[in-house]
């Protein structure tokens, strides 16, 4: 019976995270006029978005990563314990990031982090959760097998596996763009950090 519970609350509190993200979303997309149902078009790279616009759904973002996080158990996973570990470093820099106003910058993390809690709940054949906004870059597929990153190949795959324990959600890395995936090794931990991600 607490088990139910639990899990009812934890939907509960994920159906309301995902709301109140969609609800910033149709307001901004409703624009100056307020009209109900009335919908903007998408900004633009002109655009100019509100800092506290861009607060709240940075602060939204972080907040369903930080909750996303509570509610996965890893024990027993190597893969996914280490998936949480990632989206986990994720949630502490976009908490720097947020208190430093760099929004753009901390929806982004926020987002990567909630790739990896996915990768994690794939692994553990849960339901890995509601669809996320793209992060710009390719997913690996089945046939792409190796990937070179500073003069070093590693391998890749579209699934976990013996040979690829370690998931990364993509982005960019040096300028370069790198698909999300199953990796042979963590290559981007001191990337990142030498990128100032960490």
């Amino acid at each position: 019976m607490l088990e139910v519970a639990m899990g009812f609350m934890v939907l509960l509190a994920l159906v309301l995270v995902g709301g109140a993200v969609f609800a910033v979303v149709t307001q901004r997309r409703a624009g100056v006029s307020g009209t109900p149902g009335a919908v903007a078009p998408a900004p633009g790279p002109a655009a100019v978005v509100s800092e506290p616009d861009a607060h709240a759904e940075a602060r939204l973002w972080v907040e369903r990563l930080g909750g996303s996080l509570s509610t996965v158990d890893a024990a027993g996973d190597e893969a996914a314990a280490q998936a949480l570990a990632d989206a986990g470093e994720r949630y502490r820099a976009a908490q720097g990031q947020l208190d430093a106003a760099e929004y753009g910058l901390v929806t982004r993390t926020a987002l990567e982090g909630l790739y990896y809690v996915r990768g994690a709940r794939t692994v553990l054949g849960l339901d890995p959760g509601p669809a996320l906004p793209d992060l710009g870059t390719a997913q690996v597929t089945a046939r792409d097998g190796r990937v070179t990153v500073d003069a070093l190949t590693y391998a890749v795959s579209n699934r976990r596996g013996g040979a690829t324990p370690y998931y990364y959600p993509g982005g960019v890395v040096g300028g370069r763009r790198i698909p999300g995936g199953w990796y042979s090794s963590p290559w981007w931990k001191p990337v990142l950090v030498a990128d100032g991600v960490f």
